[in-house]
């Protein structure tokens, strides 16, 4: 069911591989278990699951530049964004960041077995080391106003229809919608202060 639902969903926006199909969906199988003693999601119906949770993190994923980049997923709660991304983009590193100890226990066995995925778990303020790109999914702004100026030069944020605070001092190309027209955007942008630096 899940696996149909994302082929499905997908097409036209992205083509994956049968490993990485694969690895969204056992993904899924242990999210969908560990909810049932674990708060991490509301959204557990395959079909919905793909359109809220994998298809908004595999769209950012197509996005990012086609280098190979070290990215910090602020917040990632059961791994969105970042796990698909991990999926998407083998060649990036990606670090998952998430102060909640038992949901950081579920990234770390989410992810065993993965070679491009590590697990912090920390406040995002608390993370002294540096990335090439931050992104985040479902966080305010207000949250991530302490660490997003800190950890990296450039975000790529799934957000509502509000626009990110004029305050960052960042410069933020126009919004993309994400397919499914639920008034959800992805906003990529760059630190005015590290370009100028």
């Amino acid at each position: 069911m899940f696996a149909e639902a994302l082929r499905e969903r997908l097409r036209g926006i992205v083509e994956l591989s049968s490993a990485q199909s694969e690895a969204l969906e056992a993904h899924y199988n242990l999210m969908v278990r560990w909810n049932k003693m674990l708060n991490l999601t509301k959204i557990t119906d395959p079909s919905e699951a793909v359109e809220r949770h994998y298809l908004e993190s595999l769209f950012l994923g197509i996005h990012l530049p086609p280098d190979r980049l070290e990215i910090a997923d602020i917040g990632s709660g059961p791994g969105f964004p970042g796990f698909p991304v991990a999926v998407l983009r083998p060649d990036c590193e990606i670090t998952l960041i998430e102060s909640h100890q038992r949901k950081a226990v579920f990234l770390r066995e989410a992810s065993r077995g993965m070679n491009n995925v590590g697990v912090i778990p920390k406040r995002a303020e608390d993370v002294e080391d540096r990335f090439d790109w931050i992104i985040s999914r479902a966080v305010s702004y207000e949250d991530l106003t302490g660490s997003i100026l800190s950890l990296a030069p450039s975000a790529a944020l799934l957000t509502g229809e509000e626009p990110p605070p004029a305050n960052w001092a960042w410069q933020w190309e126009d919004a993309l919608p994400v397919p499914g027209g639920r008034s959800r955007f992805l906003r990529l942008g760059r630190s005015l202060i590290e370009a100028d630096a």
